[in-house]
């Protein structure tokens, strides 16, 4: 197969019977190869990569059966008794092999750093005895006339287009797309992406095994997925039906520095896009910049610079001595168009373990250096430092040549052993993957172990095993099986299978896809993008019936089947189906349904009806009286007035802030609204009706929404009713009163009053007030002092539910002021109190509201009925009251009178004739109030009259400590304490 010749021969003759056929990718160069491979006897080809070779073996052996075709690579070597045809890797070509046909693919590789100079030596000395085929990019046309004159240059044209598409994201990449990086964390990266925006990726490196990339080819070829994120091994002759390429990088690390990719290392990778006679594109991604003008014609136009120098080395090696070796390794070309390569892996090592003095030692003869030189070819899968290679090349020299000549089996087995497992991640893998094969390039040499057969069974078994939970690993992390299956189903228009779960789950082909709650579709929380589309996509069929059959439901459903949470959500059949939100007034709230796209126009329309009728139908149940007030068509001028302020205020209104309106009332007027639920009062116009605690939740929800902004407040962090049953709580301070007026309270001093509480609290009040001591009438309410003011008693705090300086604070509130009298000691211990004797402060308090309600209100029927809330006063044993406490209605302010009579003009020019009467006496003029004219004996009775006046009030406060107000509270604790009740703080 080989033919020795000198590079410096100028014979026009060299290069006979060599064709090379030169062009662009996508042109069937390899293709051509196999066909004229297969019409000889006898036939070679030599590929640039395992993988490929592992590909064209497959092709090869599909055409003429396992047992004509041999395939020889650095680590594998499956060879029947008499192949044919052999595929193998260009460093692995047999060398004493008499082939009718031999074929170098790729051979641009000539001009690599790295591998370059085998594909010289190939290009040189390859030959078949009737055709040698040189395969490869058109940049080699000058390179080959030059150095093989007579050979035969035949260019193929590209069989597709190839154009440029600019810049994409990654998510909007078209499918059938590889996006090339150049490292391997950026294509994991990418990868996981791509998997959670489109269903995944498969992933092909050219570090992966040929059974593991062919598995991971096999994903995206038959469609489980659309995109392939690879490396620039994608660029060496792998097959793929691709139809963009996609650059998220575009420098490398070559095993030296970082550089930019050239436009023809470009143009190999773009060219993959684009199979047979489909037109392909090409383009950018992530944070590469858009390609430059110049750049974009030459990979459409495929016009790249030639190729100048190819990578030299002797293939006449000198095994005299080790020094002898290492000088034929430095011998230089000479040819202008070859250049010495550059010391690579072999040459480092053995630079490296030729350093230690035994191996030299070892090394003295020809058969020695020549084994020495093989053992450093053994590739460094493992990407070590070059010293950690060396150290384990020299391990194995030291063996070979030791006595026994072999290589230990216990050693190689404990080796061995170690990457034999099948658990971890995916670098852990991919480190064992690569540590086996190395121990399965060196089983393939029979002469350094005992039992080779046994040792390439055993390094092929785990390889295939690591090779095979590798593809899981990836497929596991980057592959969403759900959605790709989904995807190519819908791709390919298949009628799939959908069903709905009772608790609303969605399967399609029994891969859960999502969630139906109500009305509306939630595709899996694990699955975005295109993702989540191919999940509704495949739950459309099925979702469009369901939607239908709960529209009829729905329909068909009866009221108490739906319900109002207090945050204005319409729940059915434990799905939220509708919202309540602002509408143009507050009894008036707009309905917004919840549902996705799925439910059609039409059921759209039957949903809102239905929702809608219910939602009046429940207003009118809860809130009757004032819905029909609200809708009143016989009241006219104020009551109409009141009417509509009441609506507007949900059926509460403060007396205080229409007490004109009220007043001017008739008592027609007033029956009118009497006739529908209105009560009148001492402190608020209200619906008794509308204090049940449903009633009262829905208006606090509609006055959230109308007004609660305004506030602060909206349905969601709406602070929560006061639990049925009490009478008042603690007023926050935090909270609007507008708040508590809709929850159906009045704001009394600290505390929130239930609002018919209030008014049945104003009724006991009067009747105490209002009592006179006559001979032969009632007798006198508990706490009456008959004079019209009252003492507390335990009656008139239970009814609001608090007590001491809370209850105090709602009097005050009311008009009510607090009169003391310090009592005498003995007073003190023969009378008891009727309340806690809160601290001294003044004699009297004046009141902070001074008009005193007069207002009568009448008592409906209703009121009786109603249950009297129970007291949460458990009052203490009190200490002897110091102070009698008579609570009597604020003072009323009268309406400031004008002092002076007559007009503004008037009293001006009266006041300029004063002071001229002034300025004429010198004397100032007596004040008409003033005791001028009056005689004297007239003050002094005046004097007498007042002092007596204040005689007679004193004498009455010493009377009235005979009645302190907390008699009654002190009776009470009394009587508790007899019968062996605990008090309650």
């Amino acid at each position: 197969m080989t033919r020795s010749f000198s590079t410096q021969s100028t014979d026009p003759l060299r290069g006979r019977g060599v064709t090379a056929v030169l062009g662009p990718t996508n042109t069937g160069k390899t293709h051509l190869a196999i066909e004229r491979m297969l019409a000889h006897d006898v036939g070679v080809i030599g590929l640039p990569l395992r993988l490929l070779a592992r590909e064209v073996y497959d092709k090869v052996v599909a055409r003429v059966g396992p047992g004509q075709v041999a395939l020889i690579t650095g680590e594998e070597k499956i060879k029947p008794p008499s192949p044919r045809f052999y595929v193998c890797t260009v460093e692995a070509m047999p060398q004493d092999l008499d082939a009718d046909f031999v074929a170098i693919d790729e051979i641009q590789l000539a001009a690599d750093a790295e591998r370059g100079h085998v594909f010289t030596n190939r290009l040189f000395h390859a030959r078949g005895s009737s055709e040698t085929l040189l395969l490869g990019a058109a940049t080699m046309r000058d390179v080959i006339r030059e150095l093989l004159p007579a050979a035969n240059l035949v260019s193929r044209p590209r069989l597709s287009n190839l154009s440029y598409a600019g810049d994409k994201k990654i998510t909007r990449l078209p499918r059938r797309s590889a996006i090339v990086a150049f490292s391997l964390n950026d294509v994991y990266a990418i990868a996981e992406l791509v998997r959670r925006q489109r269903g995944g990726a498969a992933v092909v490196l050219g570090a992966l095994s040929p059974r593991t990339r062919n598995a991971q080819v096999a994903l995206y070829q038959n469609g489980d997925v659309d995109f392939l994120v690879a490396t620039d091994a994608i660029g060496m002759g792998l097959n793929l039906d691709l139809d963009h390429v996609a650059f998220a990088g575009i420098h490398k690390f070559d095993g030296q520095t970082h550089r930019n990719l050239i436009p023809a290392e470009i143009g190999q990778i773009a060219g993959r896009a684009g199979r047979h006679m489909n037109d392909g594109t090409f383009g950018v991604t992530g944070q590469v910049p858009p390609l430059e003008p110049e750049l974009i014609e030459c990979l459409e136009n495929h016009s790249f610079d030639q190729v100048t120098l190819l990578q030299w080395r002797s293939r006449t090696l000198d095994f005299a001595s080790i020094d002898a070796l290492k000088e034929s390794l430095r011998e230089t070309p000479d040819h202008r168009r070859l250049t010495r390569s550059r010391m690579v892996d072999d040459v480092i090592a053995l630079e490296n373990v030729t350093r230690e003095d035994d191996v030299r030692d070892m090394a003295r003869s020809r058969a020695a250096v020549g084994l020495l030189w093989e053992m450093c070819q053994i590739p460094d899968f493992r990407k070590v430092s070059p010293a950690s290679h060396a150290e384990f090349v020299a391990s194995l020299y030291r063996f070979v040549m030791s006595d026994e000549g072999k290589i230990p089996e216990d050693w190689i087995a404990n080796q061995v052993a170690s990457s034999d497992r099948t658990d971890g991640d995916l670098d852990t893998l991919s480190n064992r993957l690569a540590q086996i094969r190395t121990w399965t390039f060196v089983s393939q040499h029979a002469q350094w172990l005992q039992d080779p057969a046994h040792w390439r069974d055993r390094t092929k078994a785990i390889e295939d095993k690591l090779s095979d939970a590798l593809h899981e690993r990836l497929t596991q992390r980057f592959v969403d099986r759900r959605t790709s299956v989904l995807m190519r189903r819908l791709r390919d228009k298949e009628e799939m299978m959908a069903e709905i779960s009772s608790d609303g789950q969605i399967l399609v082909e029994n891969h859960f896809v999502g969630h139906l709650d109500g009305f509306r579709f939630t595709p899996d929380a694990s699955i975005g993008g295109i993702d989540g589309k191919a999940a509704r996509h495949a739950a459309a069929q099925v979702l469009a019936s369901e939607f239908t059959a709960r529209t009829d439901a729905l329909a068909g459903a009866p009221d108490d089947a739906i319900t109002l949470s207090p945050t204005g959500r319409m729940v059915w059949q434990g799905s939220e189906i509708g919202r309540l939100e602002a509408g143009e007034t507050a009894l008036k709230p707009r309905l917004q349904i919840l549902a996705d796209d799925h439910l059609t126009p039409p059921d759209r329309e039957r949903v809102v009806k239905r929702l809608e009728a219910w939602l009046a139908a429940h207003l009118d149940g809860k809130l009757k009286p004032l819905m029909a007030l609200n809708e009143a068509s016989d009241l006219s001028g104020l009551s109409r007035g009141l009417a509509f302020r009441l609506t507007e205020n949900l059926g509460v209104l403060r007396r205080e802030s229409a007490s004109d309106e009220i007043k001017a009332l008739d008592q027609t007027a007033r029956g009118q609204l009497r006739k529908y639920g209105v009560r009148f009062g001492a402190f608020n116009l209200y619906f008794p009706a509308l204090l049940k605690p449903a009633s009262a939740e829905l208006l606090l929800l509609l006055w959230a929404l109308h007004g609660g902004e305004e506030h602060g407040l909206d349905p969601e962090g709406l602070p929560e009713r006061p639990q049925q049953g009490l009478t008042s709580v603690a007023a926050d301070s935090a909270i609007s009163e507008p708040y508590w007026r809709a929850a159906g309270f009045h704001v009394a001093g600290t505390r929130a009053v239930r609002i018919d509480m209030l008014e049945r609290l104003s009724d006991l009040i009067r009747v105490r007030v209002s009592w006179r001591l006559v001979e032969g009438g009632e007798d006198a309410p508990s706490g009456a002092t008959g004079d019209g003011g009252f003492r507390v008693s335990p009656e008139l705090m239970s009814m609001v539910g608090c007590s001491g300086d809370e209850f105090a604070s709602i009097l005050r509130s009311l008009g009510f002021r607090l009169e003391r009298k310090k009592l005498e000691a003995d007073e003190g211990a023969a009378k008891p109190a009727d309340t806690e004797a809160p601290e001294a402060t003044t004699e009297t308090e004046k009141p902070k509201a001074q008009e005193t309600p007069t207002e009568k209100t009448l008592t409906e029927a209703t009121a009786a009925e109603e249950a009297k809330a129970e007291s949460d006063i458990a009052p203490a044993e009190p200490e002897k009251p110091e102070f009698d406490e008579i609570w009597r209605p604020g003072r009323r302010k009268e309406p400031r009178r004008e002092a002076r009579s007559g007009t503004k003009p008037e009293r001006k020019k009266r006041g300029k004739e004063q002071g001229k009467e002034r300025g004429k006496t010198g004397q100032r003029q007596p004040r008409r109030n003033q005791s001028q004219g009056k005689g004297k004996g007239q003050s002094q009775r005046q004097a007498q009259e007042h002092a007596e006046r204040r005689k007679a009030k004193r004498v009455r406060e010493e009377a009235a400590a005979e009645n302190s107000p907390f008699a009654a509270l002190k009776d009470l604790r009394k009587t508790l304490a007899a019968r062996g009740r605990p008090e309650q703080s």
